[in-house]
């Protein structure tokens, strides 16, 4: 395969130019999510339940058109809107933190009526008293005062030609507009036939303005109220764009203000250099110049992972960033499998050509599966995942890839160049963990025990917890969060919360001592923030972060969550399986990682963090990396038992998991440390995530060892 190194030199110089050419200018060809940059997510929902049969098939994309045109005008940069399912739309407004103004450009129906007032006081009254008076309807103004209006509409907004801001006498804006030829034709004949009655301006059922006709009108009229400029700009835009064929509800929302995607941002970037720091020193303090030539392909590597995403125009998040420090120190899983196997064939007296080839070779079908295996679970997160999950879902898949080229290609270049060169004799590495002669299998009884009673009393105080146990993501509701300009206490806020009864809301701080989340079971945000900013005048709250989701949005997130773990684990199962041509092989894997990943969700529970969709991320990175390990150790009893048939399977396993135990220790580790560095340094929204991470990597160093291999002893008894 490396007779020739030339064409890998040069297809590899090509693949680093092409991901270069992708990369820069950053600002140009990557593009940072809301939670990076700031901005506002909503999922609306057409709501056509009282619209004729017809009506309906036109309405969601009716909609579409309406809400786009909206948005073009609002001159939003760069908005993603887009049609979900039969009547859903995704709207995602980069830079807009102002949730009520950008809520009311997208929701409001602006359905415009004028209609003839009665000038009849006796059915004015009959009206307000609840009798029905024929040919006509009951409607007020923004102030309350009645209006009694005939039932027809003589125009609506479809005859609207323009909408423009426009200013009267003493400064005080509104609304102007013209009308399309056959509305001033029709409202011509309205006004002219009604001079000195009053006409009503309606939007959406509320009486705008009410002037008496003083003259015939042909084509311009005007909407006055008490509005600011901004207000008088919005509702020009809003009836400019056309009235939506039906009301649209929120099901979901998720606005993040700029200072936290700054934040997001400088804790990002800061995990991930700490993390690839930590990466970098260790290998080249451990395995020197390999260790070095490690350093170079990870370089390479995330290179690579910008370039791809620039080149797929993929949108980098804050899960996406946890992704890449993630896959950096995933990618070195390679390395360290392969830079064993060298110290193994050194060991055994090979010629340096021999330690290359056999050191790549021997290894590459463990990096194949346990990298494959990472990515089924990365492909059915973006399968059923939504929004910066997603994100984090690509960059995962990218981040796998690339580490495998990397890992693989670029770095047995450097070795086969070096080599070829003269400059390459040997390779010197340090070893700290020797060879062992453990029993593993000899506790396995009690292992088993201790995993029981952990995995079912975990579960149990998880599933005692109910709703409690889920975010807003999952269980409906709405989390506000606030900076304060200096540190409040949890308990203090939650006193403030009881005076507007809301005592079951959820407190909690993050990170330091000025950020406080507040958790609902409703939309609760304009008396929360009125009481917040009464009760702390002298330390006023900014909002930095608002997610609102429906109770039949969490429902169809928790089963699609589901329905992403359950597949994953089946994949997995079947995929292990296959390839080590035994069905015990899956299900012991599968075992083990569902192990990992219920240890992973009580140790959650415990500590009092809530389920969400990030967890899931993590919960599937927990299967697809617990799995690696578990299946760098079946590679090698598959080896060991081709060379060694007069062992029994027992003394296979423990032989093979004795001389697996370095690198298990060591890509394990070398995870952890960027782990750690997302957990310390990544931020308040990664904390969790990096804390499961933690859980589930650590617990998969145990189950690969005693509840893995174990069970393929025992289901080997049996058969």
């Amino acid at each position: 395969m490396f007779r020739r190194l030339t064409p890998w030199i040069l297809a590899t110089i090509a693949l680093i130019g092409l991901a270069a050419y992708h990369t820069f200018p950053l600002k140009e060809k990557i593009s940072l999510g809301l939670d990076l940059q700031g901005g506002t997510h909503m999922i609306l929902k057409v709501d056509t339940s009282k619209l004729s049969a017809q009506a309906k098939v036109d309405a969601a994309d009716r909609a579409l058109e309406v809400i786009r045109n909206r948005v073009d005008q609002f001159g939003v940069k760069e908005p993603q809107i887009n049609r979900q399912g039969e009547d859903e739309i995704v709207v995602q407004l980069p830079g807009i933190t102002d949730r009520e103004r950008a809520l009311a450009i997208v929701q409001q129906v602006a359905h415009l009526e004028f209609r003839i007032v009665s000038n009849d006081p006796d059915r004015l009254k009959k009206a307000m008293a609840g009798e029905i008076v024929e040919g006509y309807e009951l409607f007020k103004d923004e102030q309350g005062e009645p209006y009694l209006l005939e039932s027809k509409a003589d125009l609506t907004g479809a005859g609207l030609a323009n909408a423009y801001v426009d200013y009267g006498q003493f400064g005080q804006p509104h609304v102007s507009f013209t009308l399309t030829p056959d509305g001033s034709r029709i409202f011509s004949k309205l006004t002219g036939d009604n001079i000195g009655r009053r006409l009503a301006i309606l939007l959406d059922g509320k009486v705008k303005s009410a002037p008496t006709i003083q003259s015939q009108i042909s084509d311009q009229g005007q909407i006055t109220g008490r509005y600011t400029p901004q207000e008088a700009a919005d509702l020009s835009l809003i009836l400019r764009s056309g009235a939506l064929p039906a009301p649209v509800i929120l099901e979901e929302e998720r606005t993040v203000g700029p200072l936290l995607g700054n934040d997001s941002i400088r804790a990002g970037l800061k995990a991930t250099a700490i993390g690839v720091g930590l990466v970098f020193l260790f290998m080249a303090g451990y395995y020197w110049l390999a260790g070095i030539i490690a350093c170079v392909a990870l370089t390479v590597n995330f290179l690579l992972i910008i370039g791809g995403l620039g080149m797929f125009h993929a949108t980098l998040t804050l899960p996406g960033i946890a992704g890449i420090v993630l896959t950096l120190g995933m990618a070195v899983d390679a390395n360290v499998l392969i830079y064993e196997r060298m110290r193994e064939e050194l060991k055994l007296g090979r010629s340096m050509r021999q330690v290359i080839t056999n050191g790549y070779e021997r290894a590459f079908s463990a990096i194949f599966d346990s990298n494959f295996t990472t990515i089924i679970a990365a492909a059915l997160l973006f399968q059923f995942g939504t929004g910066s999950i997603r994100g984090f879902a690509i960059t995962t898949v990218i981040g796998l890839v690339a580490s495998m080229y990397t890992a693989i290609v670029i770095t047995r270049i450097i070795f086969e160049f070096l080599h070829r060169s003269g400059w390459l004799t040997t390779i010197r590495m340090m070893h700290l963990i020797g060879q062992t002669k453990v029993d593993f299998l000899k506790p396995r009884k009690i292992c088993y025990t201790i995993s029981l009673i952990a995995v079912v009393g975990g579960l149990g105080y998880f599933l005692s917890l109910g709703n409690r146990a889920y975010g807003i993501d999952f269980s409906g509701g709405q989390l506000q969060q606030y900076h304060f300009q200096k540190p409040v206490s949890a308990e203090t806020v939650r006193v403030v919360m009881r005076e507007i009864n809301l005592a079951d809301a959820s407190i909690q701080q993050f990170g330091n001592s000025n950020d406080v989340v507040i958790r609902t079971s409703a939309d609760t945000l304009k008396p929360v923030q009125q009481k917040l900013k009464e009760a702390f005048p002298n330390n006023l709250p900014e909002l930095s972060r608002v997610e609102q989701v429906g109770p039949s949005v969490g429902k169809d997130l928790r089963e699609r969550a589901l329905l992403a773990v359950f597949w994953s684990l089946v994949a997995i199962s079947l995929y292990v399986g296959f390839r080590f041509k035994s069905w015990s092989y899956g299900v012991a894997g599968i075992v083990a990682l569902l192990h990992d990943v219920l240890i992973a969700v009580a140790a959650l529970a415990i500590t009092g963090r809530p389920i969400s969709l990030t967890l899931i991320a993590a919960f599937l990175t927990i299967a697809g990396y617990s799995i690696n390990d578990t299946i760098v150790i079946y590679d090698r009893i598959r080896e060991l038992r081709r060379s060694n048939r007069k062992l029994s399977f027992s003394e296979l396993i423990n032989l093979a998991l004795n001389q697996t135990l370095s690198r298990t220790i060591l890509t394990s580790g070398v995870t952890l440390l960027t782990v750690v560095s997302l957990f310390m340094f990544g931020g308040d929204i990664l904390n969790d995530f990096a804390f499961a991470l933690m859980v589930g990597f650590i617990s998969g160093v145990y189950s690969t060892v005693y509840i893995a291999n174990p069970l393929l002893l025992l289901w080997d008894k049996k058969r």
